[in-house]
């Protein structure tokens, strides 16, 4: 997706990626409908985007109307985070479940909440921003402005930002010679491939995140109690073999007296959750 330009360099990029998978050799009449991950702040409702921090062209941009004057057929848009936890909770890890909180744990943290097999956008489309959710007013400032928001405590940024600090005060780790002996090189890829090795180092950056996701979690238990917590993202798999060690730290620690009861699990789409949800958007009744 382009950065910089016009509204319409943005239409065009979104246009090129329907090509690629529906070339115009295709009968487009067999196109019943688009669904599209948009970034947000985003009005899921009418299809706007309201103010993308990295797309400024696209300030209250109608996307979905000018995709439905292009194409002729039904645009529902949606951000990734939402989209994935239909996806999960139609077809993947969260089926069969009324209700499903879902985490994308990458880059950055996105959540999404399904009650009763429908996304809850809350009053104007901007709930389940629960990457943003702080723990510690006392933490590192969030690129939302905020302080301790759990996105900049334990994401895969977060978690190689971390390691990076704490390996220039231990230049015996092995991340150290992963890195090819420049500490700002060290990544949370590395980290998980250290831990696996049991360095020092590798081992207390995860202990630290497996206690923020635990106590962050349990919160979300607290306040919405869902049948499932779906965890997705690229630092899932970095996180599956500590799985049921969150889940054993929710005892005694909510509020809530069966957190145990709570399955907490991987996503089943991985790097095509934005795919995946794109077609769940246009299931009928999402």
């Amino acid at each position: 997706m382009v950065t910089t330009g016009h509204a319409s360099n943005g239409l065009k990029a979104v246009s090129t990626a329907i090509g690629a998978l529906f070339p115009a050799s295709a009968n487009q009449q067999d196109m019943s409908a688009i669904g599209i991950c948009a970034p947000g702040p985003l009005n899921p409702l009418t299809g706007v985007i309201i103010n993308p921090p990295n797309l400024p062209f696209w300030h209250n941009y109608p996307l979905a109307e000018e995709m439905r004057r292009a194409y002729g057929v039904s645009v529902k848009i949606d951000n990734d985070a939402n989209a994935a936890a239909l996806a999960e909770a139609k077809w993947g890890a969260g089926r069969g479940y009324r209700n499903v909180f879902y985490a994308t744990i990458g880059t950055g943290i996105g959540t999404g909440i399904i009650f009763d097999g429908r996304i809850y956008h809350g009053r104007t489309g901007a709930a389940a921003e629960g990457g943003h959710i702080g723990i510690d007013r006392n933490g590192p400032l969030c690129n939302c402005g905020k302080r301790g928001c759990i996105e900049a405590l334990a994401s895969g940024t977060a978690i190689g930002r971390r390691a990076r600090q704490k390996v220039s005060e231990d230049p015996k780790s092995i991340l150290l010679e992963m890195a090819d002996g420049d500490p700002q090189r060290v990544t949370s890829e590395m980290v998980a491939k250290a831990h696996a090795a049991n360095d020092p180092v590798a081992r207390e950056v995860m202990r630290e995140t497996v206690d923020m996701l635990a106590y962050w979690l349990g919160n979300v238990i607290d306040l919405l109690e869902p049948d499932v917590i779906v965890i997705g993202g690229g630092v899932s798999s970095m996180m599956a073999p500590f799985l049921e060690e969150i889940r054993q730290r929710w005892v005694g620690a909510c509020l809530n007296p069966s957190p145990q009861d709570i399955p907490l699990v991987l996503a089943r789409y991985g790097e095509d959750a934005g795919i995946a949800g794109a077609a769940a958007l246009c299931e009928l009744g999402s």
